[in-house]
């Protein structure tokens, strides 16, 4: 890996740990603040929304400084909110918490992309962006599992620990590893919106909020999904959490290769297919238990699959805006994240067993999949 992307990819395994963590220690979370598990997935949601706000808001305000500063003043406040979410003590405090937590994300994501693809080679541009969300895999793989077991051997709270840490050393090193550039601002802040003034960034939208809510409508209740109806024991969910990570890796790489091998938008109607099958599949067989571990890798693989096609969709459609763009992609990413999770605890306010959520979300991802279609139909030229 190049030594200059190293600070974005660690950025990136801080950012995926704090967000994809707490799906696997909401039992414990919800114990602590004496809340009920639908309840403490509203802190997922709460997340969601920092970067839904933060993502293009803090990009219009801060792309005229260099980037350097930007990523800088953006972990500090990250390293500030989830330290401040290992203190929390209250429901209500802790949702302001995780929405603050929020908005750092996606500005990074969205700066970090293009800055990547300045310190690339020529015609090495798409790979200097895999290096950098090397981190984000590498959190669902490796990171979230081990904070995972953490959290249930200690506290949630050392969870977020860990993450204030690795905060702080991704300071360290954009400090030290990161060379200096001027502003990346190459239009006004007015022509950099203006492509959202368009059907058709909202289009690309709704098609990655929509559909990756089917995603998140699942993994926002992984765990008491694996305990109640799978019955796997607590202890082993840190090693269900690998397994998803792991399908995630794959996913990455499956997308990147569809993506390259075929028009983007049918990479992604495929993957979507797979999704609401996938989806379906955990709601009918998780109660066995070999079944349930196929269906996590499965479903972890689609979710990281369908997010290259997508990004390239946005990224082409986007001239002269493409930090802007990555920026409302990460918006749109947890747009899903907070549809799934709120939508996906409906059935549990009901009292319906933990695997209804996955039934949820194979109708989020099955919207997603038709707005798809629609789009093929209607840009079959372009895309």
């Amino acid at each position: 890996m190049d030594r200059r992307i190293f600070p974005l990819a660690l950025g990136a395994l801080g950012i995926g740990t704090t967000e994809f963590v707490i799906m696997g220690l909401l039992p414990d979370v919800a114990k602590s603040l004496n809340i009920s598990i639908p309840q403490a997935g509203h802190l997922i949601s709460s997340y969601a929304f920092g970067v839904v706000v933060g993502a293009p808001v803090l990009i219009a305000f801060a792309a005229k400084y260099p980037p350097k500063k930007i990523l800088s003043y953006l972990m500090i406040a990250f390293v500030i909110f989830n330290g401040l979410s290992a203190l929390v003590n209250d429901y209500y405090t802790m949702m302001i918490v995780r929405f603050l937590s929020g908005l750092p994300h996606g500005a990074f994501f969205g700066v970090g992309t293009v800055v990547a693809t300045r310190l690339a080679k020529p015609g090495k541009q798409a790979q200097s962006i895999a290096m950098m969300f090397t981190g984000l895999t590498l959190a669902n793989l490796a990171m979230v599992p081990f904070v995972t077991w953490l959290g249930h051997q200690l506290s949630w709270r050392y969870a977020f620990g860990v993450v204030s840490v690795l905060g702080l050393l991704t300071l360290i090193s954009l400090k030290f590893l990161l060379p200096y550039m001027e502003s990346l601002r190459t239009t006004t802040l007015k022509d950099e919106l203006e492509f959202f003034n368009s059907a058709k960034a909202w289009h690309i939208i709704a098609i990655t909020g929509i559909g990756f809510g089917g995603l998140f409508a699942w993994f926002s209740y992984i765990t008491p999904l694996m305990t109640t109806v799978s019955r796997f024991d607590k202890d082993f969910i840190a090693y269900i959490m690998v397994l998803a990570g792991a399908g995630m890796v794959i996913g990455n790489f499956l997308g990147g290769v569809m993506a390259d091998k075929m028009r983007p938008a049918l990479a992604a109607a495929i993957l979507l297919t797979a999704m609401i099958l996938a989806l379906i599949g955990v709601f009918f067989f998780s109660e066995n238990q070999s079944m349930s571990l196929i269906l996590t890798f499965v479903c972890g693989a689609l979710s990281m699959a369908v997010g290259t096609p997508v990004n390239i969709i946005m990224l082409r459609s986007a001239k002269n805006s493409e930090m802007m763009a990555a920026a409302f992609m990460q918006a749109a990413f947890n747009v899903g994240n907070s549809l799934g999770a709120f939508f996906g605890g409906l059935p549990l306010e009901f009292g319906l067993s933990y695997s209804y959520p996955s039934l949820v979300g194979a109708g989020l991802a099955g919207i997603g999949l038709l707005l798809c279609l629609a789009f093929m139909k209607k840009y079959k030229p372009v895309i």
